[in-house]
């Protein structure tokens, strides 16, 4: 039988993990598992990754973590979306390309499906995200989300959430401890294997020989389990996303009372992109590149002409990555959760997303009997497809650039660079527009609703001339993008400012009331 896990190395991945073990598998009590986190002091946390998707609030609920807490304690903030800037040329009269990618999808409408009517014309030529959803309006206008009224992890908007990264590890270290984790501080020098290639041990600088049924490998982009012990390779895709490199910055905000934004700002670069976020505090800015088309000197510097003035006094850090997995992240009884698992790029924030699913589903298939096999093989087809399925959305980002201005971008736009599934994809959605029957909610983190925002987005155009004549509500169509537009206006008057709802959230005591 399965009782004893070891989850080894902490940060976001490790410790969300345990949280969600601790919580779901009864730790600590009769019948449950016994949880124990070995973190080492000596590995410092990587906290350069400071966004997330929506399904964190899910997670967070589940565990127990107080939302107020989130925000005092991780000095978090709201995130609504993201803004992305010059991912495409300038147009004729030299304005600079944006669009917004927001989490809302849009409602029902009463069975009307208004895309093919905005493709046809019908809301004019403003951008698909700008007249679908409310969110655009809020995000750009500093607003946030929900009201101080409103339950925990939940409001009228939806959203995810900026956060220092070492400070969210702690706040979720503290969570697990108190659902029954154990804790240890200690360093793994030696990984001991069973003959039968399954890990026996774990030999520990101060703590000795430990062992269990399960480990969980949160080490990192170091893989100390399942890649130098088990000697599972990985699977490189850096074919396909060029960026391998991250210079990150602190920024302090220029004005302490400012604005804070509601959005994660996206700006194309020659060689990648800069994001920028806003946290309580403080700013996060940061340069993804590709270091087969720049220096790390160049991207420093162009961060640093980005930030500003404010940049010269802080200092850099640079982070290490290639876009790719393990085609196996089960093996024997080895479970790889986090960057020791893959790693696609900080676009889209999707790096949290693969841990919660990850722990979710070692969750669901949870070898108790001891049928590890069986699992496995399960746990690695659906980790597998979802790699693929974000790699190619991702890869979305880039691919329908028009951009020519440096050989990044002009190597992007080279369908060589595209998976064969992201081409069809494209030929498809030249005469229809995304929809339900092109995601597998198995295995897609990103619904159609996604698909179809950086898609237009990014101006491509599906042509429905052909089956135009069968679309008879365009009288409904006008009225609906009117009533959306009157629920914009609405949200402007209502909805607080960011950093209003954060300072106020931010107050020792202060708690979003339970319904």
């Amino acid at each position: 039988m399965t009782r004893e896990v070891i989850v080894v190395g902490g940060g976001t991945a490790g410790w969300i993990a345990a949280a969600y073990l601790a919580k779901r598998l009864n730790a600590g009590s009769p019948g449950g598992i016994n949880l124990t986190v070995i973190e080492s002091p000596d590995i410092p946390v990587i906290g350069v990754g400071e966004g997330s998707f929506p399904s964190l609030r899910k997670t967070l609920n589940v565990i127990g973590v107080d939302e107020a807490d989130l925000v005092r304690e991780a000095n978090a903030t709201f995130k609504q979306g993201i803004r992305f800037s010059n991912w495409r040329a300038p147009d004729p009269s030299g304005s600079q390309h944006r669009y917004f990618h927001p989490f809302q999808v849009s409602d029902d409408h009463d069975g009307l499906d208004l895309l093919p009517y905005w493709l046809m014309g019908v809301a004019g030529d403003a951008p698909w995200a700008a007249v679908n959803t409310v969110q655009q309006a809020a995000a750009d206008a500093c607003l946030a989300p929900k009201l101080p009224a409103h339950p925990p992890f939940a409001g009228p908007l939806t959203y995810a959430y900026h956060f220092d990264a070492v400070l969210l590890g702690r706040l979720l270290r503290k969570r697990a401890v108190a659902l029954g984790a154990r804790h240890i501080a200690d360093t793994v020098t030696r990984v001991e294997l069973a003959e039968d290639g399954s890990i026996a041990a774990l030999h520990c600088r101060d703590t000795g020989r430990v062992r269990a049924d399960l480990y969980i490998d949160c080490t990192g982009f170091r893989a100390q389990l399942i890649g130098d012990a088990l000697g599972i390779p990985f699977h490189s895709r850096r074919n396909e996303l060029f960026v391998d490199r991250a210079v990150a910055l602190q920024v302090p905000h220029a004005e302490p009372d400012g604005p804070i934004a509601s959005q994660t700002f996206a700006t194309a670069q020659d060689a990648g992109w800069i994001w920028d976020i806003g946290l309580h505090e403080r700013r996060g800015a940061g340069y993804v590149y590709s270091s087969s088309h720049i220096d790390d000197e160049t991207a420093l510097r162009a961060l640093r002409d980005y930030v500003g003035p404010a940049a010269d006094a802080l200092e850099p850090r640079i982070l290490q990555f290639e876009a790719g997995y393990r085609q196996v992240q089960w093996h024997k009884n080895c479970v790889a959760i986090g960057l020791s698992s893959g790693f696609i790029e900080p676009l889209e924030a999707t790096g949290i997303g693969f841990a919660e699913i990850a722990a979710l589903m070692v969750v669901n298939l949870f070898p108790w009997a001891g049928d590890y096999e069986v699992s496995a093989r399960q746990f690695n087809a659906i980790m597998v497809k979802r790699y693929d399925h974000v790699l190619d959305f991702i890869k979305l980002h880039y691919c329908l650039s028009d951009r020519t201005d440096s050989t990044f971008w002009i190597e992007n736009r080279d369908p060589a660079s595209w998976s064969p599934a992201l081409r069809e994809r494209l030929e498809n959605w030249r005469h229809r527009a995304p929809d339900f029957m092109d995601v597998d909610l198995n295995h897609d983190i990103f619904l159609a609703a996604n698909w179809q925002y950086v898609l237009y987005g990014m101006g491509f155009e599906t042509d429905l001339s052909a089956q135009a004549g069968a679309f008879r509500f365009y009288d409904d169509a006008r009225r609906t993008f009117a009533d959306i537009r009157s629920q914009q206006a609405n949200a402007l008057q209502r909805l607080p400012s960011h950093r209003t709802l954060v300072q106020q959230v931010a107050r020792p005591g202060f708690h979003f009331p339970v319904r």
